[in-house]
């Protein structure tokens, strides 16, 4: 058992590679042992690309692949997408072994990866690490199960509790809250997500970029809310960096990477998910504003809260941060601010 766990954290390690890269399907890492020694590895690299198990089989000769076990953090697929089903590839090199994190909650595959594995006489060990795979795929779980893209909140916060002064001061330095560390790691999380979300009162205010600038790595689609499209085009959220989705209650149209979408807003956080959803969205940062992230909390429809405090900045007054609690959660230091990580619902 120790090591068909100590494979599986390293299938896990390489899944991880493909991170911000392979959305919207799950991160995939595979490894392919003989006599206790890993022989071959493989990861799913990019969406539309060869997935873990291919990556790590071609590498391999027929002979060598007969009498190898091989190791996957997602049950092997057995459907026509992007790509070949792996399971039937699995199938034909005559692997006689295989060894699953979690079964696949994909309508699609659901089992059927195993089954046809094992109707074809291999041996199927399944559920080993099953909590940290499903932790490595919250995003892909909660998308197919939820019917949503996985939600984290984030924003920054004085000691004494204020997300930003007011009136807004004239010169926006005077504004921000934390150090550059701090923001260099949210760029970094922007690279890991598919969409970052803010609504219209954060676009006037603060005139965000909402791009991973900081970080090496994809910039995430970014969503605007502006119900009555009272933003004008000169803001940066509407320059040509990223793809862009305005969702209001007026217009569906698109001009270049920009596409405004219509949508009702008598059951706005329903309707909005809704359409995320079906745009293959499974994970969404949303930074601000207060209103905003109140929205997803008073309706629970969060599954992470990141909430930077600096300990050494009050404002007098200015805009209060959502009330969640986490003065009893565990912190880190990111520079000189405290990083708290909160979880809604366990996936």
């Amino acid at each position: 058992m120790q090591n068909h766990e100590t494979y599986m954290l390293r299938c896990i390690e390489l899944a991880k590679k493909g991170m911000g890269h392979v959305a919207p399907n799950p991160l995939v890492g595979c490894v392919i042992v003989d006599n206790d020694v890993i022989i071959s590895e493989g990861f799913h690299s990019a969406y539309g690309n060869e997935h873990a198990e291919p990556n790590a089989i071609k590498k391999i000769n027929d002979a060598l692949l007969k009498k190898s076990t091989l190791y996957v953090n997602l049950e092997p697929c057995s459907h026509f997408g992007k790509t070949p089903p792996c399971a039937d590839l699995i199938i034909s090199k005559g692997i006689k072994k295989v060894v699953v994190g979690n079964l696949d909650v994909n309508p699609l595959v659901a089992g059927n990866g195993i089954r046809k594995l094992q109707e074809a006489g291999i041996e199927v060990i399944h559920g080993i690490l099953n909590q940290e795979c499903r932790e490595l795929n919250k995003r892909f779980f909660t998308f197919h199960k939820k019917k949503r893209p996985y939600v984290i909140l984030k924003w920054a916060q004085t000691n004494n509790g204020f997300m930003s002064k007011m009136p807004l001061p004239a010169n926006t330095a005077e504004n921000w809250i934390t150090g550059l560390e701090s923001k260099t790691l949210v760029h970094q999380w922007r690279t890991e997500e598919q969409a970052i979300l803010v609504g219209h009162n954060t676009v006037v205010a603060d005139n965000p970029q909402l791009t991973a600038r900081l970080h090496e790595g994809n910039n995430p689609i970014r969503i605007i809310i502006d119900r009555s499209l009272d933003l004008d085009l000169h803001y940066n959220v509407f320059d040509n960096k990223a793809k862009t989705l305005i969702f209001n209650s007026i217009k569906n149209e698109t001009i270049k990477n920009l596409y405004w979408i219509k949508i009702d807003f008598t059951n706005f956080m329903d309707e909005l998910l809704h359409q995320l959803y079906q745009l293959n969205i499974n994970s969404v940062i949303v930074e601000g504003g207060a209103r905003t992230l109140e929205h997803f909390i008073n309706t629970g429809l969060w599954d992470e809260a990141k909430v930077f405090v600096n300990p050494n900045l009050d404002f007098i007054k200015g805009i209060e941060a959502p009330n969640i609690d986490f003065e009893n959660e565990p912190y880190e230091y990111i520079g000189h601010d405290k990083l708290y990580s909160i979880k809604n619902i366990i996936i």
